[in-house]
């Protein structure tokens, strides 16, 4: 049941952001199942509700996790390039958190890597975890990615991620 609920989170995320923002700037990050992406409606569903609400499609980040993309690889690619086609965004969730992330980074058409909390967690006292942040961050800025860190739970984690050069962070600071 994992697209009945992508498009519900997809819909409602949209008409949402149409009446709270109307007018103003917004940023979505919608997380997508990896069963979505390999259903062919789905690019056409995102495109009309897109058209409905009156979004700005660039203001939009699809977020599938890395697992879901390598799962789905053909399919998932596909499925990005016609929904940023429409000028929507993809992220890559969780990234380094599996075996193979870095021989399926220069496949997969993405524009941010969200790196996976559990390097941040421990990265403030873990230095082998702070260089994985920093190499993750290098490689995406090299390919021209945006950086994401999960897992910023204090303000230091907030001034270390900076200091690196990561462009986001996610968590409770």
């Amino acid at each position: 049941i994992m697209p009945h609920i992508d498009r519900w989170v997809v819909r409602h995320a949209l008409r949402l952001a149409a009446r709270v923002c109307a007018g103003g700037e917004v940023h979505l990050a919608i997380n997508l199942s990896g069963l979505s992406i390999i259903d062919p409606l789905m690019p056409e569903y995102i495109r009309l509700e897109i058209l409905s609400n009156n979004i700005d499609p660039r203001a939009i980040c699809f977020e599938i996790t890395e697992t879901s993309a390598i799962s789905y690889l053909s399919q998932g690619v596909e499925f990005m390039r016609q929904v940023q086609a429409m000028g929507c965004q993809f992220a890559l969730d969780d990234f380094g958190s599996g075996m193979s992330s870095f021989s399926y980074l220069k496949t997969l058409p993405v524009q941010c890597l969200k790196i996976d909390g559990a390097f941040v967690r421990d990265m403030l006292n873990d230095p082998l975890d702070r260089t994985l942040v920093e190499s993750i961050q290098h490689i995406g800025k090299v390919m021209g990615m945006k950086t994401i860190a999960e897992y910023a739970t204090s303000m230091a984690h907030v001034d270390a991620l900076e200091a690196i050069g990561v462009d986001f962070v996610q968590g409770y600071a």
